[in-house]
């Protein structure tokens, strides 16, 4: 590689953090998984019922799937400053909103990365789950919820969309004669519903699905 410029190792950019609003403070490799010890680098420290500033109270900790780097899961043990106002005696935590939904287990990095390798690279759930270091039902919830809400629930999906109808057929030669019978690209099977997502991301002008999109199942 010739006239490159290197930087110093961050472990924070590598790992993509920083547009989560973390920082990586420490890390703890096990044989199993690779555990890194994060910090909220948004101090929040303002009161959000009377607009006091607050002093730290305590320290609590938050663990969340994130995207694996390698061949095992990376998990994040996130550091999270309770706050107390010193004039209504509120008490808060940080705002970690950029990193994770309330109540949550993975990264909004790690649904990402679930939701496009079920839909991109043709992964099942299960392996999914390997990846994350998570349960089946964790991440096959996790990423329907995620699917919902980035794909199903996009008001302008359809932009650009000028037909929507069957894309394929077959004759079926059966005894009492010939069959023409219409086939939908798309249905409930897990291969029918990657190819529903993959359209939906890529943003396609020509989409294949179902005989009415009426009639297509909710997630």
């Amino acid at each position: 590689m010739f006239n490159a410029t290197f930087q110093c190792p961050d472990l924070t950019t590598f790992c993509r953090l920083d547009g989560l609003g973390l920082e990586v403070t420490g890390q703890y490799l096990r044989p199993d998984r690779a555990v890194l010890a994060c910090r909220v680098t948004d101090p929040d420290q303002w009161c959000r019922k009377c607009g006091c500033q607050g002093v730290p109270r305590d320290t609590v900790t938050r663990q969340l799937g994130h995207e694996p780097f390698g061949w095992r899961p990376t998990t994040l043990l996130v550091s999270i400053r309770r706050d107390r106002c010193t004039g209504c005696g509120h008490v808060w935590r940080q705002d970690m909103s950029k990193a994770a939904e309330p109540r949550a287990k993975l990264s909004r990095r790690g649904l990402r990365w679930a939701l496009e390798g079920i839909v991109c690279q043709h992964l099942t759930v299960a392996r999914i789950a390997e990846g994350l270091g998570v349960t089946w039902n964790t991440a096959n919830k996790a990423v329907l919820a995620e699917a919902r809400r980035v794909l199903i629930e996009e008001p302008n999906r359809f932009d650009g969309v000028r037909v929507i109808g069957v894309d394929e057929h077959v004759w079926r030669h059966t005894r009492r004669g010939d069959k023409y019978v219409c086939e939908s690209r798309i249905g409930w099977s897990g291969t029918g519903w990657r190819e529903w997502f993959w359209l939906l991301i890529r943003g396609v002008t020509r989409s294949t699905c179902g005989p009415s999109i009426s009639t297509m199942p909710s997630l």
